[in-house]
């Protein structure tokens, strides 16, 4: 998250995630976190309100376990996204899961990733790789800056990926009769996701 309390990204799909990390190393770029596994579960009101009005209520565990408020996306200059963002540490995952349940609040998808972090021209990089594919994102407050690191790391603009990763999921889980709350690397061990098929291209062509 940004010190503004807004979070501007722009995230792209990859086919070769290990040479944007080389190229990372050779932009001097710090590591400010290694890879590592998120678990990540994201959770609404039993009738669904918080997703029907573009919001995210999430508890991650990674190296730590973290609550995070999303709100409604926006479409600043150039294509790039912009929404609110709150996110605190709490002490105990599991304390943290029950709590929510006792509000009233239900987990509605469960998914999990690697993510490793570098930091660059005072914007953060991600190297995500998801059960169905590896993206890149880029997160900071100036959309200048994070287009010219897109441009360093060798990817197209134009390729950038509006969709969360969840709503990429939900492209391809009833094509492949997956559980759509299910978004875990065991689940889509056996399954074959194109591009094609969450409608994306590779931006490292």
């Amino acid at each position: 998250m940004t010190p503004s309390g807004h979070e501007t990204e722009v995230k792209f799909y990859v086919r070769d995630l290990k040479k944007i990390e080389l190229r990372l190393l050779e932009l001097k770029a710090l590591l400010i976190q290694p890879r590592v596994h998120e678990v990540n579960y994201r959770f609404d009101f039993p009738d669904g309100s918080l997703r029907r009005d573009f919001k995210v209520l999430r508890l991650r565990n990674d190296t730590e376990a973290k609550f995070t408020f999303k709100g409604p996306s926006e479409e600043r200059e150039g294509g790039v996204m912009s929404r609110q963002e709150i996110e605190f540490t709490v002490g105990d995952f599991e304390s943290a899961k029950h709590f929510l349940e006792l509000l009233g609040y239900v987990p509605v998808v469960f998914y999990e990733k690697f993510r490793t972090t570098f930091e660059i021209k005072d914007a953060h990089i991600m190297l995500d790789e998801l059960p169905y594919g590896t993206f890149v994102e880029i997160e900071g407050e100036n959309i200048q800056t994070l287009n010219e690191i897109a441009d360093l790391l060798g990817l197209n603009w134009n390729e950038m990926v509006k969709a969360g990763y969840h709503a990429l999921f939900d492209r391809v889980a009833e094509k492949f009769k997956l559980k759509s709350a299910d978004l875990s690397f065991k689940a889509l061990e056996s399954v074959h996701i194109k591009t094609d098929d969450l409608n994306i291209r590779a931006a490292d062509l």
